[in-house]
């Protein structure tokens, strides 16, 4: 009989420094506070910089998910931000001068914080770089090139901008980047020339928190609607990739083809807002346009709301209407665990989360089957017992799929390894 090592858990934590590059509310910032809850202290010892305190640093503090809080102002957000305070939609407006100025000093402010990083890694004797975010790469793998700390990447995009695609590919094929983890196959195409260090790793969410009986739903209460109405929601930053103008389009669809009694059961809502730091309220526009199609009864826009679980339970239908390669957008996650069906374009990572006519409908999105999606629309209002069995098919899929706790773990040992690899 035969006995398998044990393997102790070692005298001291590997130190490891994680990079997140924006600070509001948002995917990214979600995803790094769902790992850093459930790695294990008594392993990894985690630091996190970020480039301000918001949304992100709050979340963090209250769950206590760091070691240490670093906020380093020189992680620049926009190139044309203020000096001491994020950008509002008002600054790309500003005149040419002052955006000039801020670009130039930010562009200063960036290679002087860079160097000051480089010299943080080197005194704090970190063991490994976890970069989370387009900007984080970047800055995480120079650093690691500097100091021969290692680096891995969190790969949440579908692609980089032009002026940064060149050095985005030699970082990534550097031995400095020791592993890119991305979190959908969509996503991993842009690393065809450095696949060995290429790892599909799905995002994953903390069930507890979205148990589909325990949520107290309140949608209902604050828009005054009776049980029986059926509502499709959609939530996430209003912009204009998400295709938030397709789910208008979509919804005026689905209310010409009803009568007036089905019609003022049926109601769609959109709960998120623009981000001050785009230039374009595309919020505004979508409201414009439900305006103009007369839907200002039938399509409302609640904004913003930090916790969307209490919107989200009263949902009878998620529409995820992206029109671009979304990674692996967490509002299919979410609705999948509260047991909602999904209405969603087959795009980058969506298909790799859901199956057509099992947890819900996936739709052409190259172009968008905006008619496919009105008619999934009405299959769901007109039947109760399929909203139901491709909800269950959703949470049951997440339970597989998409726990935090079997994510957290992979990542950790993953990081571990790398770490101790490492000259």
């Amino acid at each position: 009989m035969s006995t398998a090592p044990h393997h102790a858990a070692p005298s001291e934590p590997i130190r490891v420094l994680f990079i997140n590059d924006t600070s509001r509310n948002g995917g990214p910032g979600k995803t790094l506070l769902c790992l850093l809850r459930f790695l294990d202290p008594r392993r990894i010892n985690r630091t996190v910089l970020l480039p301000r305190e918001d949304t992100v640093s709050a979340d963090i503090r209250s769950h206590s998910a760091a070691d240490t809080l670093i906020i380093e102002p020189a992680l620049l957000e926009n190139v044309q931000q203020p000096i001491n305070r994020a950008m509002t939609r008002e600054d790309f407006s500003a005149p040419l001068p002052l955006r000039t100025g801020r670009s130039v000093f930010n562009v200063l402010r960036a290679t002087a914080g860079l160097f000051r990083l480089i010299r943080c890694v080197r005194k704090e004797r970190y063991q490994l770089i976890f970069c989370n975010g387009t900007t984080a790469n970047l800055v995480g793998g120079v650093v690691a090139m500097a100091t021969g700390v290692p680096a891995v990447w969190h790969v949440f995009y579908p692609d980089v901008p032009a002026p940064i695609r060149g050095l985005h590919r030699f970082l990534a094929r550097s031995s400095a980047v020791r592993a890119i983890f991305c979190v959908s196959a969509a996503v991993s195409g842009q690393f065809a020339q450095c696949r060995d260090k290429t790892r599909l790793t799905h995002d994953a969410l903390d069930l507890e928190e979205f148990q589909p009986s325990a949520s107290t739903a309140r949608l209902r209460q604050e828009l005054n609607l009776p049980p029986e109405s059926v509502i499709f929601g959609a939530h996430g930053r209003v912009i204009r990739r998400k295709g938030f103008v397709e789910l208008v389009q979509a919804a005026h669809a689905v209310l010409s083809r009803l009568s007036p009694e089905e019609k003022a059961l049926c109601h769609f809502v959109i709960l998120g807002d623009t981000p001050q730091d785009m230039a374009e309220d595309h919020l505004r526009t979508c409201q414009e346009l439900a305006r103009s199609l007369g839907l200002d009864k039938q399509v409302h826009f609640l904004g913003f709301r930090a916790d969307v679980i209490p919107y989200v339970s009263d949902f009878d239908v998620v529409l995820v209407p992206s029109v671009y390669p979304d990674p692996l957008p967490r509002a299919v996650m979410e609705a999948m665990a509260l047991s909602r069906p999904v209405i969603a374009f087959d795009m980058g990572g969506i298909g790799e989360m859901i199956t057509d006519g099992v947890q819900g409908r996936l739709l052409c999105g190259a172009p968008p089957d905006i008619d496919g999606m009105a008619e999934a629309c009405l299959a769901y209002f007109h039947s109760p017992a399929l909203r139901l069995a491709h909800g269950q098919a959703g949470r049951a899929r997440v339970e597989r799929e998409f726990e935090a706790r079997t994510h957290a773990q992979s990542m950790q040992e993953a990081m571990l390894r790398f770490a101790r690899s490492a000259p």
